[in-house]
């Protein structure tokens, strides 16, 4: 169902996909693309409607500076609870795409990230349906409660080394510890010898 979990290998690039899940914003986005604009590294953020509507300038930002604004839907409802009505389902990936034209002029990429990674066949089938790929991942840790975040030290560690060929890496711009230890992590991970 054009799903995928780890990203294309090559045998002489270690690559690393780094990718965002922006549900709401939480002031730490500006930060982040501060980082990966000195750094030059594109990452893909997965918005919902909410994060569209609420944090337009921050959505024209990602797509002026090259990164890849994808899909995370509407509601962020578990997808394969939505699946008892294709209207219901397609409107949670459509709204978004609608309010993304809307602000951008640009049609949305056909990326998926589903909210919480949760999914059935028939909801990747639907998926599909609407032309477009499910990206899951293969790297993510508990990043993502904001009033129980791990310490710098932790999360370096974490996340470095987690890091294997193909990866694509999960982490929430919530997060301020991914805030203040995104710099180093791309800096550590390049000197590992991979491209973003």
């Amino acid at each position: 169902y054009d799903a995928i979990y780890n990203g294309p290998k090559s045998p002489n690039v270690k690559s690393l996909y780094l990718t965002f899940d922006e549900g709401y914003e939480n002031g730490y986005t500006e930060q982040i693309l501060d980082v990966l604009k000195e750094k030059n590294v594109k990452a893909i953020f997965f918005v919902t409607s909410h994060y569209i509507t609420y944090s337009p300038d921050t959505v024209k930002r990602m797509v002026d500076e090259g990164h890849i604004v994808a899909n995370h839907t509407n509601h962020h409802y578990s997808m394969p609870s939505v699946t008892y009505s294709t209207d219901v389902f397609n409107k949670e990936l459509t709204d978004v795409e609608d309010k993304f034209k809307e602000l951008t002029g640009k049609d949305m990429p056909k990326f998926f990230r589903p909210p919480m990674g949760k999914y059935s066949v028939n909801s990747l089938k639907k998926t599909k349906d609407l032309g477009y790929k499910t990206i899951f991942w293969s790297f993510a840790y508990k990043d993502w409660i904001i009033d129980n975040q791990p310490s710098e030290e932790e999360a370096i560690k974490k996340i470095t080394n987690g890091v294997h060929p193909g990866c694509i890496m999960l982490i929430h711009a919530v997060s301020k510890t991914n805030t203040a230890v995104l710099k180093t992590v791309i800096e550590q991970i390049r000197a590992d010898g991979y491209e973003f």
